[in-house]
């Protein structure tokens, strides 16, 4: 009986070195990659909702502003404030401005 032989191809010296990368390369930097790009992707996304949690408050705070001035700025309020300094309310010289 006879046995087969099996030729071993060798490889050189460059192509164990492009083996050993492309190893390297599929193991160990594609997937240390893909977390390090999914942790900056969560560190953007809680720094976006801090952005918009504050910007959210600010608007309440706008809108609260507004609301004041808005009470200020009424009619009851300017004729209290002009009884209360012994001024007379007189409509014809008040004047209004717009944005």
């Amino acid at each position: 009986m006879r046995t087969k032989r099996v030729k071993r191809i060798k490889l050189l010296k460059g192509e164990k070195f492009m083996f050993f990368l492309s190893v390297l390369f599929g193991f160990v930097i594609m997937p240390s990659t893909f977390v390090y790009t999914k942790a900056l992707l969560s560190k953007s996304n809680i720094k976006l909702e801090n952005i918009a949690s504050k910007i959210e408050k600010q608007e309440d705070r706008n809108e609260a502003l507004g609301m004041q001035i808005d009470e200020l700025a009424s009619i009851d309020n300017i004729q209290d404030i002009a009884s209360t300094s012994g001024l007379s309310y007189n409509n014809n010289n008040i004047k209004t401005f717009s944005e």
